[in-house]
């Protein structure tokens, strides 16, 4: 499959969650768009990582490069999950203490 409909595919998903980011009030699908966008750079890369692989193949066939941007998935999966554990934490102590997940309450939370 041509890396041009990875692209597309990525820069819809990636549009979809920045809209959805910034027009949305509740934490809860606000982190489901963030974790929508992450997802999206992690096919890109590996698109990316499986195109040059390929390419690095054809020259040599005991060839490893390419698969650098498969480690990065890796990385990017391990702290988008660190980042869920503690957002969603974040986000049950915000419910219990003022019975609401509206982002634009943690405004009136500076005073």
């Amino acid at each position: 499959m041509p890396i041009q409909y990875y692209i597309y595919l990525c820069l819809a998903l990636f549009s979809i969650g920045i809209v959805g980011v910034l027009t949305r009030r509740n934490a809860i699908i606000v982190f489901m768009c963030i974790e929508l966008m992450l997802n999206a750079v992690n096919l890109l890369l590996v698109a990316f990582s499986k195109v040059h692989n390929t390419a690095a193949l054809a020259a040599d066939k005991t060839s490893m490069l390419g698969i650098e941007a498969q480690l990065f998935v890796f990385f990017i999966m391990v702290v988008a999950a660190a980042e869920v554990s503690v957002g969603l934490a974040i986000i049950v102590m915000m419910y219990r203490n003022v019975h609401s997940v509206d982002i634009n309450f943690l405004n009136r939370l500076k005073n």
